[in-house]
This record gives C-alpha cells, sequence and structure tokens, in this order.
C-alpha cells in the first residue's frame, strides 16, 4: 500500500482530525465500507459495489480520515499511465459520511493526497469531480479541465493540480 504517512491539519480541521494511509486489512475494510456507503447505498453511483482494478492494485494508496479515532471519510490515489510519460496521479473517491460532513473533512483528505503524490515524485494529479465540488477544489487549488464529461452517468469536471 505504500508508506504509511500520518498527518494532522489545523488549518481546517481540529487537531483529532487525522488522514493516513491505511496500513492493515482492517482499515482497508473501513476504507472499502465508506465508499460502499457514499457511493453505492446514498449517491447511487455504483449498482453493487465501486470497487475496480485499481482497488486490487497493491501501490493504491488508499486513505482514510479518522475523526476522535473513527474512520469517518476516504480517498484512494495511485500514479496514472500519462501517454507522454509525465509523473501523473489521480485522486478519486473522496467521500466523507455523511454524519461526519460538518467537520470539513474533505479539505484534509484532498490535501493529503495532493501532499503524498508530491512526496512521491507526481509532476500533476487529477481528478474527476462532482460538479457541485468544483468550487470546492478550485479552493483547494485546483484548475478545470475542459468541460464536464458523463462519470457513471454524473457530470463530472476533470481537474488538475500542479504537484511541484
Amino acid at each position: 500500500m505504500g508508506a504509511s504517512l500520518s498527518r494532522s491539519f489545523s488549518d481546517q480541521a481540529a487537531p483529532h482530525h487525522v488522514c493516513r494511509t491505511v496500513t492493515a486489512a482492517e482499515e482497508l475494510e473501513e476504507h472499502l465500507r465508506i465508499r460502499r456507503s457514499v457511493f453505492v447505498a446514498e449517491q447511487s453511483l455504483f449498482e453493487q459495489t465501486d470497487q475496480d482494478e485499481f482497488d486490487r492494485d497493491p501501490s493504491v494508496h488508499h486513505v482514510l480520515a479518522f475523526a476522535d479515532g473513527v474512520p469517518a471519510g476516504t480517498v484512494r490515489l495511485y500514479r496514472y499511465p500519462s501517454p507522454d510519460g509525465e509523473r501523473l496521479w489521480k485522486g478519486d473517491r473522496l467521500a466523507v459520511l455523511p454524519e461526519y460532513r460538518h467537520l470539513w473533512l474533505g479539505g484534509p483528505l484532498v490535501r493529503y493526497a495532493v501532499e503524498t503524490a508530491a512526496a512521491a515524485g507526481g509532476a500533476r494529479m487529477i481528478a474527476y469531480v462532482q460538479l457541485g465540488n468544483v468550487s470546492f477544489f478550485r479552493r483547494l487549488g485546483w484548475s478545470k479541465v475542459g468541460g464536464p464529461v458523463a462519470y457513471v452517468g454524473v457530470p463530472h469536471q476533470q481537474m488538475s493540480i500542479d504537484l511541484t
């Protein structure tokens, strides 16, 4: 899964909020449970599971955000093939359980993903963002790439951030 990184973020979240890459099978199960709860049960973006080939890749970083020690959010990131050889990373499956959204854990999760990809030598990171979250990503320094595209039947905006 990559190196275990753990950071607390104090600019947007209280000191008792921590984001880190999962290191144990139980944590991966929590990560997948949160994703299933948000993307399958709540948003109906996927029928039974949102898991794909990237979840079977041991180099993928599955990240959990903890609120007072309780798993409350996720993001997934990985090196992404680039036709021009650019050191490209992709972030996806950003999810926060509804009962924790008031804690603003999305910002720390996105910043953790960006910092992790940059520390691993990434040059640029991309993400496909639901249209309602574009402003949130722009506030975090991301830029739009092109226009909206359909992803799992829902309009998404490709966005990018420089990691150098």
